[in-house]
């Protein structure tokens, strides 16, 4: 099963970055997790460019359509979601291929609740399908792991096992899994 992990964040040592990077080295057996690359290089969506399309936008159409599953990690700027994951969900709006797709929405701190609400939206309104029991709100920020500290924390990295666990069982049925997010760690 292919899942292309996006993250919203365009910093080095961003906390998002770095829980999709320990989620593709967590993927249980099966499940093939990439991360989406080049979101800086996407051009600010405008509708007139939906004619031609530029190469970066072909990009990410090809990896949103071969992939069965998507998470999405993204801060929060300003009590709103990121320039780059809104520029990102901009150009699939019209993307037939993302209607219907499991997503599992991942908040690496908790206290980014209006982004999470925001993005939430966004996708209900694209036709994604929230995968609840994929979705998790997990305290790393301020944590001082990283994405190794991640993988080795027997809590965290068992809390990345479920949500990627299910979000496998949801794209492998075409429904969302059954209700309630992952459970963060204690």
């Amino acid at each position: 099963m292919k899942v292309l992990g996006i993250s919203g964040s365009l910093r080095a040592a961003s906390i998002n970055s770095a829980l999709l990077r320990a989620a593709a080295r967590l993927a249980p057996p099966g499940l093939d997790l990439q991360i989406l690359a080049g979101v800086d290089e996407l051009p600010l969506f405008n509708p007139d460019l939906e004619a031609n399309l530029p190469a970066q936008v072909v990009t990410l159409h090809v990896a949103v359509a071969r992939c069965d599953a998507i998470p999405i990690a993204s801060p929060e700027y300003a009590h709103g979601v990121t320039g780059a994951i809104k520029n990102t969900l901009d150009w699939l709006v019209s993307f037939e291929p993302f209607v219907g797709k499991p997503v599992a929405v991942l908040n690496a701190s908790p206290r980014a609740h209006h982004a999470d609400q925001s993005l939430r939206e966004t996708l209900k309104t694209m036709s994604a399908i929230i995968v609840e029991a994929a979705s998790l709100s997990i305290p790393l920020l301020g944590a001082g792991l990283d994405e190794a500290g991640m993988v080795g924390d027997a809590v965290v990295a068992a809390v990345i096992v479920r949500s990627l666990t299910a979000l496998q069982a949801a794209a492998a049925q075409g429904t969302s899994a059954p209700d309630g997010p992952a459970s963060p760690p204690a």
